[in-house]
């Protein structure tokens, strides 16, 4: 008798079990679907409680950890000064490099570091500069080799190859001297990305405008200009979209 009650017992605590394991992830469902209602807004402080919420339950779900890191990089972009941009910065970078461990075959896990380290670039000291360049590299391959077909990795390729490509041959070896060996880029092969990107996905300004400020680096002013100004003439849809297009007014001018 006593064996039968152990066994009815033992049944009830597995049911309820299953039942709690079930409303956890239902509660995890509703939050992140109300938290992408917040995001497609880029209300970025109130999504963001909705996402910590849910990672209180699923602490090492790839996708939620990509998209905790994405609101902060959208309240990086809201801040004014410039420590409190690199406070949120590190937050998402940690969220960033948590995604990719925990994603390790999720395009979009191994590529959030690279997009983050590159939200932080501007606001980094000259040293943390140079080490995150090997950072960005990696974080770009990892993702094309599990989606080669991801516009957005092309894209922070093209920029990462872009960047490196403008640092003067003196730069470059006081730079090396000071800090390390610095990776080497070319604008050549930061327009074939860029291409790439554009071939994935015509549909994103900030392809066009950064095609447009690689061939002004490049002295192609005709090129530069047409895809500038393509890049300008397109609707804004993404958080970044009028900074990018700030760039391309800055770069235009210079022309």
């Amino acid at each position: 008798m006593k064996c039968l009650i152990h066994r009815l017992f033992a049944v009830a605590a597995a049911a309820l079990l299953l039942v709690d394991v079930a409303s956890a992830a239902e509660s995890v469902d509703i939050l992140v679907e109300k938290g992408k209602a917040f995001e497609r807004k880029f209300q970025a402080k109130d999504a963001l409680p909705l996402y910590l919420s849910a990672e209180k339950v699923e602490p090492k779900n790839p996708q939620l950890l990509v998209r905790i890191a994405r609101q902060y990089r959208y309240l990086m972009t809201d801040a004014s000064d410039n420590q409190e941009k690199l406070r949120l910065g590190n937050i998402a970078l940690d969220y960033s490099t948590r995604a990719a461990a925990c994603g390790p075959k999720d395009c979009d896990a191994q590529l959030a570091p690279a997009i983050t380290l590159g939200k932080m670039l501007p606001y980094l000291p000259t040293k943390q500069q140079m080490a995150a360049s090997p950072r960005i590299k990696e974080s770009v391959d990892k993702a094309l080799a599990v989606d080669s077909h991801n516009d957005t990795a092309w894209h922070v390729l093209g920029r990462w190859n872009r960047v490196l490509a403008e640092v003067s041959s003196a730069k470059r070896f006081v730079a090396g001297v000071i800090y390390g060996q610095l990776p080497k880029g070319s604008f050549e092969e930061a327009e074939q990305d860029m291409k790439k990107a554009i071939a994935i996905n015509p549909h994103r300004l900030m392809h066009y405008i950064e095609l447009g400020r690689i061939y002004a680096e490049m002295g192609r002013k005709q090129e530069a200009r047409e895809f500038i100004n393509k890049g300008l003439a397109m609707p804004d849809t993404e958080k970044d979209d009028p900074e990018t297009k700030q760039r391309g007014r800055e770069t235009l001018a210079k022309l």
